[in-house]
């Protein structure tokens, strides 16, 4: 009974922190970073700021945790595409970049602290690094499933391919910072992957096509 009693505390206390980092999303991306207090988000998320501050100490907790779930988001419209289909899997890279641009609050937000993880010693070291190598890792195997599927070739390195996308998605983003929102994100996106997909086609598709 205990021990239930404990899995219980433990799914309200997930609940919460789900409950917070979504409200932080939410403002973060309309109003900024600065401009958002904790208050406003602990109002928003229907707890005390206390109740925030248990789990997220500082406004910087907060917000590495809003770039994680930003992170999860992207993971999550990939994995809910057709392991094996290739039209399907350009289509969820370009259904991230729509979700980005919807967030224009959350480019400025991830921009900034892209920059931070740079240094060894910032607090988003940690977290871009992990979570770099493990989108990378995953988004190449996706690559790769789709070309022993015979959607792409299968003589190339597919985690390449994949650090090739984050790092176009990635530059497209900073562009966008520095052009105060001129530089079209998802057009840059979308002929980046519709050239990638020439080259990506096996010859006999290529010849046929």
């Amino acid at each position: 009974m205990g021990r239930s009693g404990s899995r219980g505390s433990y799914a309200v206390g997930r609940e919460r922190r789900e409950r917070i980092v979504e409200a932080a999303t939410e403002r973060f991306s309309t109003n900024g970073y600065a401009g958002t207090s904790l208050a406003r988000v602990a109002q928003d998320a229907g707890v005390s700021t206390t109740g925030l501050m248990h789990h997220f100490p500082t406004k910087q907790h907060l917000l590495l945790a809003v770039a994680e779930h930003r992170f999860d988001v992207a993971a999550a419209i990939v994995d809910s595409s057709p392991g094996a289909d290739g039209d399907a899997l350009v289509e969820a890279l370009l259904s991230i970049t729509r979700r980005f641009v919807s967030e224009p609050g959350l480019i400025e937000l991830f921009v900034a602290l892209s920059a931070e993880a740079a240094d060894p010693a910032g607090a988003a070291h940690a977290l871009f690094a992990a979570r770099y190598e493990r989108t990378v890792r995953e988004l190449g195997a996706r690559f790769e499933e789709c070309a022993r599927a015979g959607f792409f070739r299968s003589d190339l390195d597919h985690e390449a391919v994949a650090r090739e996308c984050v790092a176009v998605s990635d530059g497209l983003q900073l562009q966008w910072v520095l052009s105060g929102g001129r530089t079209d994100l998802l057009a840059g996106v979308r002929a980046h992957l519709e050239r990638l997909v020439r080259d990506l086609r096996p010859p006999a598709a290529v010849t046929a096509g």
